[in-house]
């Protein structure tokens, strides 16, 4: 279905390397950029001696030639007259991670059209086959898993704002948020595939709603609102007469219950609710806070996360709501940030442990080997200041 066996660095075109034979280089000598033996595998670090030993191996294995956009130097300097190559290095990083994010959009694309697809199935009175569904689900379940970084980089730039994608982005962003949710609870493989087809349909009911009862700029009135609260029961009803599981139909009822019982179609409060249903209810929150919809704009996602965590009147699950927020951050992934030390930088991932220090790439900076500077933010060391305004942004 989607090809993701893109490696995470691309080094710069191998055929642009200079060939060094290594009865050539002197012992414990270093280059100014990493040293190859094929065009994959690292031998040596810029700030790596090729020592003896290592030089004595290579003549065992037969490795005579060794390749580098670098060049051989006595000692290691960290700036090595080396800043041509260094930023050659670095282009091709950003290179890879162009790659890996064309790629993250290519398979959401694919599941934008799939679960378009879907929808319209459902709209015009095809029943949906549940163990088929499971089956496209459970690949789409192992590639979130492995891009989910990428992934939430590029959820950030796509909003609903169009009527044709409102409901068909929100089911597709609410699903891969509910996954990544999912895994972070450590939720069985088979449960997982489940809690992926029921964020996917858990708005399901609309289709069966006038769209511009849900795609209006105007404030609803009450009589149209009590309208719309009947998307719960109409999806679930529809899900049913699909034969979908009973806890796979239930987000369809429930993800507008809250944890005070405030919510509808039955006021559930605590364990009434199923936990599929807790975590979209979640999930699907945010993703409507943080995006745009036709008749507003979506707020910047840390105002999303904040808003989650006053929890206000106890609406949503305290557990689920710990479990979104460490692999979500404060600042979640693609934020661009202000640091404690001046420097501008951008969220790359998040650290689980502590959701207030994710892991950052520093604009600007670059390791001695030619890659973008990445640092852990810390209580006690580089730590993040507040998010950047737009104008702010890097170009």
């Amino acid at each position: 279905m989607i090809d993701t066996n893109v490696p995470l660095f691309a080094v710069a075109d191998f055929d642009t390397k200079t060939e060094y034979a290594v009865h050539d280089v002197s012992e414990g000598s270093f280059f100014s950029l990493p040293v190859y033996i094929d065009k994959r595998l690292i031998v040596a670090a810029p700030e790596m001696p090729l020592t003896k030993n290592m030089l004595d191996i290579l003549h065992k294995w037969e490795f005579g030639t060794l390749y580098s956009s670098g060049r051989p130097v006595q000692e290691y300097t960290a700036d090595s007259n080396a800043s041509n190559d260094a930023e050659e290095l670095a282009e091709a990083s950003r290179h890879a991670d162009e790659a890996k994010l064309k790629q993250a959009k290519k398979f959401f694309t694919w599941l934008m059209n799939y679960t378009d697809n879907l929808f319209m199935a459902a709209s015009l009175g095809r029943k949906l086959d549940f163990k088929v569904l499971a089956n496209d689900i459970k690949r789409a379940c192992d590639i979130i898993g492995e891009e989910r970084r990428f992934l939430l980089r590029l959820m950030r730039d796509v909003d609903g704002a169009t009527h044709h994608s409102h409901l068909i982005s929100h089911a597709v962003k609410t699903m891969v948020l509910s996954v990544i949710v999912g895994n972070q609870m450590k939720i069985p493989t088979h449960r997982l595939i489940e809690l992926a087809v029921a964020a996917l349909f858990h708005d399901i009911g609309m289709i069966m709603l006038p769209p511009e009862l849900y795609l209006t700029e105007r404030s609803l009135s009450d009589n149209e609102f009590s309208v719309v609260k009947t998307h719960t029961t109409m999806g679930f009803n529809l899900l049913s007469s699909f034969h979908f599981p009973t806890d796979v139909s239930l987000p369809a009822l429930e993800h507008q219950e809250m944890e005070n019982g405030k919510g509808y179609p039955c006021q559930l409060s605590g364990d009434c609710i199923s936990l599929y249903s807790k975590i979209v209810s979640v999930v699907s929150s945010y993703e409507a806070i943080s995006s745009k919809r036709p008749h507003r704009e979506g707020k910047e996602g840390y105002l999303g996360v904040l808003e989650l965590l006053r929890n206000e009147d106890h609406s949503y699950n305290e557990d689920v709501i710990r479990s979104f927020i460490r692999c979500i951050s404060i600042y979640p992934i693609g934020t661009q940030i202000l640091l404690s030390n001046g420097h501008k930088g951008q969220v790359l991932d998040v650290n689980p442990g502590s959701p207030r220090y994710p892991i950052v790439q520093v604009f600007g900076e670059l390791t001695p080997d030619g890659k973008n500077k990445v640092v852990q933010t810390a209580k006690d060391g580089v730590s993040i200041v507040r998010p950047l305004l737009k104008t702010e942004y890097k170009a």
